[in-house]
């Protein structure tokens, strides 16, 4: 039993990693999938057991990289409460869909983590990777019903982090966003044992 346990042992850092891993899938999804760059941009990957699309624009990638790896520092420190992908019309800085991702923090395996002497699960990483696949599956899903983004759009990632954290040069204070008349969909939720994603998107109802 221990040795299955040493085998399916996750630390703090590899948890993190697996939330940022799923967030830099997710973003993409949502960035093909509104129609925000075009289709040619994007290139087919297999992930989880399924085709994701990632966007092979550098812009993009170097900026889903800074930003994850920065993440992934605080997620690792429980500074980070969640973050939010917001598509905003680009004629009048609207916010049209909030995509936020929220992050909670969870005790891990107590027995393992005493032996470790560090805060340790033990959830199967295949298993992780199922239930993040039916996340992944339902974030499709739901953008097939989302209003059609029928004006030019651009994006831009917030992350919701604890006042005490070292913000990065070229990283700004946002302002909090807010939707007009939002109507919210919950997406089903993943853990690692060590980090709990929810997911929810919310959008504007069209008039």
């Amino acid at each position: 039993m221990s040795q299955q346990q040493t085998k399916n042992c996750i630390t703090l850092r590899g948890s993190a990693q697996i939330i940022c891993e799923y967030l830099k899938y997710a973003i993409n999804a949502v960035l093909f999938q509104r129609g925000l760059y075009p289709p040619e941009s994007f290139k087919a990957e297999q992930q989880y057991g399924i085709t994701l699309l990632m966007s092979e624009d550098p812009l993009i990638k170097g900026f889903l990289t800074n930003l994850l790896l920065q993440s992934e520092e605080w997620i690792v420190n429980k500074k980070v409460t969640k973050l939010s992908l917001i598509i905003i019309n680009v004629a009048n800085k609207e916010t049209l869909e909030c995509w936020d991702f929220n992050v909670q923090y969870e005790d891990g395996d107590a027995a393992l983590s005493k032996e470790k002497n560090e805060t340790v699960g033990s959830k199967e990483l295949k298993k992780i990777q199922q239930e993040i696949r039916e996340v992944m599956l339902q974030v499709a899903a739901t953008i097939s019903y989302l209003p059609l983004l029928d004006c030019r759009c651009s994006f831009d990632v917030l992350v919701h982090a604890k006042s005490n954290c070292d913000v990065p040069e070229k990283w700004a204070e946002a302002t909090p966003i807010s939707i007009a008349n939002a109507q919210n969909v919950q997406l089903k939720a993943f853990s690692t044992s060590l980090h709990k994603m929810e997911t929810v998107v919310s959008y504007k109802l069209t008039d």
